[in-house]
């Protein structure tokens, strides 16, 4: 079957005789020349164009995507005519990203995106949507700096000013003016006694001479400030002023005498940085300038108390991770809270057993992971406790739970009664800790005594940390989760908007998994800034808004936002919702981490929210190594069946493949044999071919080549690699046969 819109079928065959017989590239306006040996690819040239592949009565719901940058494909050129005539659906790589579009100051454009969408439309063909929440390519400024610590919010009349620029004239270097030639003769301009000296002989027209009275501001374009100069001069005047750059200023004067007097006009900065301007022309006589300031005014210095405990009231739900129980038989564990506190606040329950063989078998541990207590620190602490009958305490410092440092920690140990009592204490870090260890952790012996009966112990309401001596306070973290679940919802409706409706399939949250199961619940854990599943550098460079959201509300608010700005933007058809991730496939772990996405989305679908897919993303390679080979393609069978398992679509999202040989070195592409080309072709043969077989018809969603043609060296993404279908010049490689042969069902799968 022969179309003549098929693209880029055989540029590599160069003779009039071969172009004809098996493709007409005259309508792609592309000039190629014959390479200098095509001995053995003349067979590409017979195939047509990807998608004329898929057997649509076999895979009804099937879409062959690809991913490009949507400016090329905006581009109208080859690019687009390649996807246009090969794919079904196009992913944009950056353009769709929340970097890409939300700016410093949380302004959105949609430009690209607009123009992206208006062209698919315009050529039939669809967008999968990349993507809505991720914590990569977020604009970390912004984000962090809605909520960052604010200015505490006292009377205006308490604000004190803070100077950001002082001019001393009495130490200056130098000073400026600009004046005509012609008019330069009239004036003089000198310091004395510590002040500008500006002479004028005769008056003139303002524009005609400019003095720059302080130059290099720290100012910020929006911000608010004060303009305050002192002056005095031979006589009565007005000196107009403007502080800014030459494309624009904030602008105003002052009447000045004989007197010196401070003025002061609060201004809003119209750029960033610049400069003071004063004119004075009209005024004949001296005019002197004592000091020139600008300052912003801000609330005084308080102290606040800086909590290190995120979760003192024991709320539900929420994150109990600065607690810990070691309970005799039972070793140690995160408790969980219950009812039962004081003034109707969540509690923690410690159960000492009947004669403890040691007085540590029974301990609650406050602990504070991402802050390390010095010797001689000042600390506040305040809990409220009570136990089932009277019994002292110990407290140690420790460094994590159980890490024991120190006999000796707080002021004074808790005695218990059955009554709820409050400690509250200002106290030092003992000084006896040692200067290479660090303490993180307060240990509470409960056992004292070892009595020969059980002791329930009970503890609420626990908040350790310092007081600071600053203008700002933190958020909490419900005034954290409510911005930033605002902030998701200006991106979301913005989106919706620019996409208008046309976009019906989103990665609505890509890759929230970790490779871990720190918390040991037989799942892998969420990526996280704060947990200990991610980098230092990705935790510095990643904005993780499952930290703020919560792991099972971070995804359910995503994907409620997404239906619903959907439905209110031209939303006519149904849409839906895929979680993307990588490593699926992994033989290392034995697909743990598809297993593990399978139990987080029935986690967030408990409540109904409802979730459509799973994105794989499969950037694999080939193994020349034959017992590596079986066990990565064994768990690319396993992986679908598990995927297939949970009853969701499923979509390879993200499909591209390397060459690693039998060292286990990756291969280049300039470094490929003709016969590792045609190895890797076979491979992809039958990877499509495992997609078929072991995912329903009815939850094939579809695949998407991430890579056109192979990598530059220079590429962000596996440099220098054979990933693509075509190589750089848009001539076919032996992959686009197996590709095609794959898709047209002829691989095989043991």
């Amino acid at each position: 079957m022969k179309h003549s819109n098929k693209i880029l079928g055989a540029m590599l065959l160069a003779t009039a005789a071969l172009a004809t017989s098996c493709v007409d590239d005259d309508k792609l306006g592309y000039a190629f020349e014959k390479p200098a040996s095509i001995a053995g690819m003349e067979y590409l040239a017979d195939y047509d164009a990807l998608k004329t592949y898929v057997n649509r009565s076999e895979h009804p719901n099937f879409k062959l995507g690809v991913a490009l940058a949507a400016s090329d494909y905006n581009a109208d050129g080859l690019v687009t005519r390649l996807a246009n005539s090969n794919y079904d659906e196009m992913t944009a790589g950056n353009a769709m990203k929340y970097a890409s579009c939300v700016k410093d100051d949380g302004k959105m454009d949609f430009g690209t995106v607009e123009a992206f969408v208006n062209n698919a439309k315009e050529n039939g063909i669809t967008i999968y949507g990349h993507t809505l929440a991720w914590h990569a390519q977020q604009n970390n400024n912004y984000l962090n700096g809605i909520i960052a610590a604010k200015e505490i919010e006292v009377d205006p009349d308490a604000k004190v000013d803070k100077i950001d620029y002082e001019k001393d004239w009495s130490t200056a270097p130098g000073y400026y003016f600009w004046a005509p030639d012609e008019v330069k003769a009239n004036i003089k301009v000198n310091t004395v006694e510590g002040a500008l000296q500006i002479d004028n002989a005769k008056a003139i027209d303002n524009w005609k001479v400019q003095y720059h009275v302080a130059d290099g501001l720290p100012t910020v374009a929006g911000n608010t400030y004060k303009l305050k100069m002192t002056i005095k001069a031979t006589g009565q005047g007005t000196m107009s002023w403007g502080v800014g750059g030459w494309s624009g200023r904030a602008e105003g004067s002052f009447g000045f005498d004989t007197e010196w007097k401070e003025f002061e006009k609060e201004f809003v900065a119209t750029a960033d940085g610049g400069f003071v301007l004063c004119q004075t022309g009209q005024f004949v006589g001296s005019i002197y300038i004592k000091n020139v300031q600008i300052t912003h005014a801000e609330s005084p210095v308080m102290e606040v108390f800086k909590d290190y405990i995120t979760n003192g009231a024991m709320e539900s739900g929420k994150s109990m991770d600065n607690f810990v129980v070691a309970e005799a038989g039972k070793g140690q564990f995160t408790p969980t809270a219950v009812a039962g506190g004081p003034e109707g606040k969540n509690c923690i329950v410690i159960h000492g057993n009947a004669n403890a063989t040691n007085e540590w078998d029974t301990q609650f541990f406050i602990t504070t992971p991402n802050k390390a207590w010095t010797a001689g620190e000042e600390y506040k602490i305040s809990f409220y406790y009570k136990a089932s009958e009277n019994i002292n305490s110990a407290t140690q410092c420790h460094d994590g739970p159980g890490g024991y440092i120190y006999w000796s920690c707080l002021p004074s140990d808790p005695k218990f009664t059955t009554s709820w009592q409050k400690y509250e204490m200002t106290g030092t870090i003992p000084t006896a800790i040692p200067a290479d260890r660090e303490m993180h952790t307060i240990a509470f012996n409960l056992n004292i005594g070892k009595v020969d009966h059980p002791v329930n112990y009970y503890f609420a309401d626990v908040h350790w940390g310092i007081m600071e001596k600053t203008n700002k306070i933190e958020l909490t973290d419900e005034e954290k989760k409510d911005t930033l679940t605002w902030a998701m919802d200006q991106w979301i409706t913005g989106m919706m908007k620019a996409t208008n409706g046309y976009v019906t399939s989103w990665d609505v949250v890509n890759e929230p998994l970790a490779g871990d199961d720190l918390d040991g619940d037989g799942k892998y854990d969420l990526q996280s800034a704060t947990r200990g599943t991610v980098s230092e550098k990705d935790a510095a460079n990643n904005f993780y808004w499952q930290d703020y959201l919560g792991d099972v509300d971070y995804v359910r608010t995503a994907v409620k936002l997404a239906r619903q700005r959907f439905a209110e933007n031209g939303g006519e058809w149904e849409l839906k919702l895929f979680i993307n991730d990588y490593n699926l496939e992994s033989d290392w772990d034995d697909n743990m981490k598809a297993k593990s996405l399978v139990k987080w989305i029935e986690e967030w679908e408990k409540d109904g929210t409802k979730i459509d897919g799973i994105g794989t993303q499969m950037h694999i390679s080939y193994y020349a190594n034959e017992a590596t080979r079986n066990s990565k393609f064994q768990h690319i069978v396993k992986m679908f069946e598990i995927l297939a398992a949970s009853g969701k679509l499923v979509k390879i999202s993200e499909l591209d493949l390397g060459y690693v040989d039998a060292d286990g070195n990756t291969l280049k592409t300039q470094d490929l044999t003709d016969e590792q080309h045609r190895e890797m072709s076979e491979y992809y043969k039958n990877v499509i071919a495992a997609y078929f077989k072991y995912v329903p018809a009815a939850q094939q969603y579809g695949i998407t080549n991430w890579c056109i043609t192979d990598a530059p060296a220079n590429s962000g993404w596996r440099p220098g690699e054979p990933v693509g279908l075509w190589d750089s010049n848009y001539n076919r490689k032996h992959c686009y046969a197996g590709y095609a042969d794959g898709l047209a069902g002829k691989g095989t799968v043991e």
